[in-house]
């Protein structure tokens, strides 16, 4: 079987960044959610994200929940099949109350772009392009552009 990821995130209101999540193409699977926990779908099989009440997130570890507004703990990275793909995922999470390009574009020629968004509680996610066949033989993507 593939792995699976799951990412958990402590939100402020749940019925918000689950709207916010089906916003931008993320499924709700009911059957892991209830008023202090949701689970949404990026990626059948592959990517899911679960959103946790800050009492729920207390029942997983003591540690505080760090402001992500003013606090990065973690960079979340989506991969998009496209350039448009990435700008319209990007689009999406604006329209759905996300901030767009929190961190810097990435635009390494041909083969490479990426942009991000933050969710309303301020966790960045990135989503990337890439086409790996166009990267020059011999060099780290990041030195190639």
């Amino acid at each position: 079987m593939p792995r699976m990821i799951f990412v958990n995130l402590p939100v402020a209101d749940l019925e918000r960044s689950k709207a916010f999540y089906a916003a931008i193409g993320a499924v709700n699977n009911p059957a892991f959610t209830d008023d202090t926990a949701a689970c949404m779908v990026v990626e059948e099989g592959a990517i899911h994200v679960m959103l946790l009440t800050h009492e729920k997130w207390a029942s997983f570890t003591p540690k505080t929940i760090p402001d992500a507004r003013t606090h990065a703990q973690v960079l979340l990275a989506l991969s998009a099949d496209s350039r448009a793909d990435v700008d319209a995922l990007v689009a999406s999470a604006t329209a759905a109350g996300g901030a767009a390009d929190p961190t810097p574009t990435q635009e390494y020629g041909d083969f490479m772009y990426g942009r991000s968004f933050e969710d309303p509680d301020g966790h960045i996610w990135e989503v990337m392009w890439m086409d790996p066949a166009a990267i020059p033989a011999g060099e780290p993507a990041e030195t190639a552009a």
